[in-house]
């Protein structure tokens, strides 16, 4: 797990969030407090807060109160990758609008608009292509528990 942790940290992740969400994926129940990631991890609460801040912000990682009790645990977000996915879809689906207009804004016969125009393609393409993807996944996991 250590692994893929350096792994995402690698792809731009923050290193104690890329440690943090991992001890949290491969948790039995996908949720931990404060004070068992620090001991599972041998990092400080206040390394905790920083990691999960960052992983809220992205939308990773959520909070709840611990029945009883007044602390709270970390919680994946059901289907997580899914979800980290279909928001990168869309915006993709964004940045090709924006890309289309700066596009024609430039002119379609000068090299910065051609450069432009191809990369809302590109955009445009991965789109389309994530949105059949996504549509599979759908498919396939609900093959499984039909």
């Amino acid at each position: 797990m250590e692994r893929f942790a350096s792994e995402l940290s690698q792809a731009g992740m923050q290193r104690m969030a890329s440690r943090v969400f991992v001890a949290l994926l491969a948790s039995e129940d996908g949720a931990m407090t404060s004070a068992e990631l620090a001991e599972r991890l041998q990092i400080s609460p206040a390394a905790v807060s920083g990691a999960v801040r960052y992983l809220g912000q992205v939308d990773l990682v959520g909070r709840e109160h611990v029945p009883g009790t007044r602390r709270e645990r970390y919680v994946l977000h059901n289907h997580v990758w899914f979800e980290t996915f279909t928001r990168r879809d869309q915006l993709l689906s964004r940045w090709g609008r924006m890309l289309r207009e700066g596009a024609e804004t430039l002119g379609p016969d000068t090299a910065a608009g051609h450069r432009v125009a191809e990369t809302a393609e590109f955009f445009d393409f991965l789109h389309d292509e994530m949105a059949r993807i996504m549509d599979r996944w759908r498919e396939m996991k609900g093959a499984e528990r039909g």
